[in-house]
């Protein structure tokens, strides 16, 4: 790697600490001068606008959710296995994210949900590629018998994530991890007894 992609990775990765933590909006360039120790015009030099920098921020953000995410599901065959793996993995989100400041697809969700923006529609587009991975195990697990035929993969996509995603809110609102340790819990039992 040469000095100049050394110093851009390095950005993109404090710059996504910060975004994640502060929110695009909430973050100006002076605060993304101080995370990086560069001036402007080192980061400019590197991103052709802070909307550019926030896009490759995120893009680190939700690969790393995304390793995480993986490395849980890929150690497993079985498809409700593999979905109580997905599940566990978030058991130390909150002590131990994979990125400072809680979920990436969440965070930019809620900062750009009411706008037209790159960034909206790449939250967008990280959200669909999770329930698309969720919603693969489960018709992979219908046609192999794992899976009770009747359920909906769309539904279980929506009851795993609006489920996780709601209790990193609430656990990391109240600075108490007992909410997403409920949520998992609920979902480990959802998936045994319902699928």
């Amino acid at each position: 790697m040469s000095k100049a992609e050394a110093t851009k990775s390095r950005i993109v990765r404090q710059a996504a600490e910060l975004f994640n933590q502060k929110g695009y909006a909430g973050s100006s360039i002076a605060d993304i001068m101080q995370a990086t120790g560069l001036k402007k015009g080192g980061i400019y030099n590197h991103f052709s606008s802070k909307e550019d920098l926030a896009l490759e921020a995120f893009n680190y953000a939700y690969s790393l959710m995304s390793q995480k995410i993986w490395q849980a599901v890929r150690t497993k065959t079985n498809a409700v296995e593999r979905l109580q793996a997905m599940v566990s993995s978030y058991l130390d989100y909150i002590d131990c994210p994979p990125i400072a400041g809680g979920c990436p697809i969440l965070n930019t969700a809620i900062e750009t949900d009411d706008t037209d923006s790159p960034l909206r529609d790449r939250a967008l587009q990280a959200l669909n590629s999770w329930r698309s991975l969720i919603v693969n195990i489960v018709v992979k697990g219908i046609k192999k018998g794992e899976v009770r035929s009747h359920i909906e993969p769309d539904v279980v996509a929506t009851v795993i994530i609006s489920t996780l995603e709601g209790a990193i809110m609430m656990s990391k609102l109240e600075r108490d991890g007992i909410h997403l340790e409920r949520a998992i819990c609920h979902l480990q039992v959802y998936l045994q007894q319902n699928l």
